[in-house]
C-alpha cells in the first residue's frame, strides 16, 4: 500500500521537477539525432536505444508531444521547433487514421498542445497555423467517434483495433480527442446527414466502460473487488450482449493490468475537469450534469483507491496485480517496489499515468468542497511523482535515450528487453512513459508557481 506523505506539496517537489526537465532535454536531443523516421514510431528502448515495434503507431504523438511539453515547461524554443516540425511532417496521417482507438494519444499530444500553447501566448502562431491545429483536432475527434459499436439500452463504445467486439480500458484516454473536437464546435456527420454529438459519444463510451471494465465490489463475479479493472471487455456484436472480460497485455482477465488501471484513473479524472466546465444542457439525455460528474468521480475514486491499496509503498506498481511471481516477493506491498527482482517486472509508466490521475482527482474533489478526500489523492500522486523523479527511475545516463526507467510494454508477448544477467525486464524506457513523466512534471510545475493550470483542453 502506498505510504502517502501528507507533507508534500507541488512546491516541495520543485527541484525534482526542474532536474527531471534538465535530464529530459538531453533525452529529446538524443532521440531527435539518432531516430530514423523510416523505421516508424519509436516505442521502447532496448539497451538504452529507442526501437520500433509494429503493432500500431500509437506512440508517435508522444515523440513530438514530448518536445512540445519540454518547451511548455522550460521556454526553450529549440524544443518547440522539434515538436512543430515533427507534427507537420509526420502527424497528418494519424489525424485521418480510421483503424485505431489511439487518437487521444497521438493527436491531442501534438496538435492539442500546440493549439493551447499558441492560444495562451506561449508562442506566436499565425491564423493559418491556428486553423490548421483546429481542423486537425476537429477531424481527429470525429474519426475517433466514428469507430463505434452500438449496444442495447443506448450504450456503445469506441472499439479497439481488435475489432468491433472489443472495448479497451485504454480508450478512456482517447475521449480527450472527442472533447476537444466538441469544444471546437464540431460534430460527427453520419448517414443521411445525421449529426452525432461528440460529447454524447464521450459520455456513452465512459458509462459503458464503467459498467463493463470497472468493478465496484457488488458481486458481479467472484473476482469483483472494488476498483479492479479489466483491460478488455468482449461483446457479441450480433445482439450486443456482454460476454466476458479479457486482456491483451495483462496476466489474466481476472487480474488487473496496472497500466490499464492507470488509464482509467487518469482518463476519468481529466474528464471530470473538462466536463465540470461544460454547460448543463449538454448532459440532458445522460442523466444531467450532476449525475454524470458523480458517476465519473465514483469510477475515479474506486480505481484510485484500488491503486493506492495494491501498489508498493513508494507508489510504483508491478505490471499486474495478479502476476504469478509476486508470491515469491512476500510482503511486496509493504516496501518500495524492486525493479531488479528476479520474479516480476515493475511498470513505472503505469505510475506516471496514475500519478497524474491522482493529482487531478485530488484537485477536482478539493474544488468541489471535498477537501480531505482531495488532499489524500493529491498527496498520493505527489508521493508517486517524488519516486519517479529520482533514481532508480529517472534515467541520468547521458547515453540512455529514455527518460523514465523500468517501464514494461507487453509482458505476455515477451516484447521487453531482459538485460544480460537478469531474469525479468528492467532498465528500459517507453515513449508513453517518458511523455507522461513530462506531462506530470508540467502539471506539478504549473501548480507550484502562480501559473495557469495545465489541462488537455487549455489553461
Amino acid at each position: 500500500m502506498i505510504q502517502i506523505d501528507t507533507s508534500l506539496t507541488p512546491r516541495s517537489l520543485r527541484r525534482d521537477i526542474d532536474r527531471m526537465f534538465e535530464v529530459s532535454a538531453g533525452k529529446i536531443r538524443l532521440v531527435q539525432k539518432h531516430w530514423d523516421p523510416g523505421l516508424g514510431a519509436p516505442v521502447v528502448t532496448r539497451e538504452g536505444r529507442y526501437t520500433s515495434r509494429g503493432w500500431t503507431e500509437w506512440t508517435q504523438g508522444f515523440q513530438f508531444g514530448s518536445a512540445i511539453l519540454q518547451f511548455a515547461a522550460t521556454g526553450d524554443r529549440k524544443f518547440l521547433e522539434i515538436g512543430r516540425e515533427g507534427t507537420h511532417l509526420h502527424m497528418a496521417r494519424h489525424v485521418s487514421h480510421t483503424g485505431v482507438h489511439d487518437h487521444g494519444f497521438n493527436n491531442v499530444s501534438t496538435y492539442g498542445n500546440l493549439l493551447h500553447l499558441a492560444r495562451s501566448g506561449a508562442f506566436h502562431a499565425d491564423e493559418g497555423d491556428l486553423r490548421h491545429y483546429e481542423l486537425a483536432l476537429k477531424v481527429s475527434g470525429a474519426i475517433q467517434a466514428a469507430r463505434w459499436t452500438h449496444l442495447p439500452s443506448g450504450l456503445g463504445y469506441i472499439y479497439s483495433f481488435n475489432g468491433p467486439h472489443s472495448l479497451f480500458a485504454d480508450t478512456i484516454r482517447s475521449l480527450r480527442s472527442l472533447a476537444l473536437s466538441h469544444a471546437l464546435g464540431h460534430a460527427l456527420m453520419s448517414e443521411n446527414d445525421q449529426q452525432v454529438s461528440l460529447v454524447g459519444r464521450l459520455l456513452t463510451h465512459a458509462e459503458t466502460t464503467a459498467r463493463f471494465n470497472v468493478y465496484f465490489g457488488t458481486g458481479r463475479d467472484i473476482y469483483d473487488a472494488r476498483g479492479r479493472v479489466a483491460h478488455e471487455s468482449i461483446f457479441n456484436v450480433n445482439g450486443g450482449t456482454y460476454r466476458c472480460p479479457s486482456t491483451q497485455q495483462g496476466y489474466s482477465p481476472f487480474t488487473t493490468w496496472t497500466r490499464g488501471l492507470a488509464w482509467i484513473i487518469c482518463g476519468y479524472a481529466e474528464q471530470l475537469e473538462f466536463l465540470a466546465g461544460r454547460p448543463a444542457d449538454e448532459f440532458g439525455s445522460h442523466g444531467g450534469k450532476a449525475g454524470v460528474l458523480k458517476r465519473f468521480a465514483e469510477v475515479a475514486r474506486a480505481t484510485a483507491d484500488y491503486y493506492i491499496e495494491n501498489t508498493p509503498s513508494d507508489g510504483v506498481p508491478y505490471w499486474d496485480t495478479g502476476a504469478p511471481g509476486l508470491k515469491n516477493l512476500g510482503g511486496y506491498l509493504e516496501r518500495p517496489a524492486d525493479p531488479f527482482n528476479d520474479f516480476e517486472p515493475v511498470d513505472s509508466s503505469a505510475a506516471a499515468i496514475a500519478a497524474q490521475g491522482l493529482v487531478r482527482l485530488g484537485n477536482y474533489l478539493a474544488s468541489s468542497g471535498q477537501t480531505r478526500a482531495g488532499s489524500r489523492y493529491l498527496c498520493a500522486g505527489l508521493t508517486v511523482a517524488r519516486t519517479l523523479f529520482s533514481e532508480p527511475y529517472l534515467s541520468t545516463s547521458p547515453r540512455h535515450q529514455g527518460l523514465l526507467l523500468h517501464t514494461v510494454y507487453h509482458r505476455p508477448n515477451g516484447w521487453d528487453n531482459v538485460p544480460r544477467g537478469r531474469k525479468v525486464p528492467c532498465g528500459e524506457s517507453s515513449m508513453w512513459g517518458d511523455y507522461h513523466a513530462r506531462e506530470l512534471g508540467l502539471l506539478l510545475g504549473r501548480m507550484a508557481e502562480p501559473r495557469s493550470y495545465y489541462t488537455f483542453f487549455g489553461c
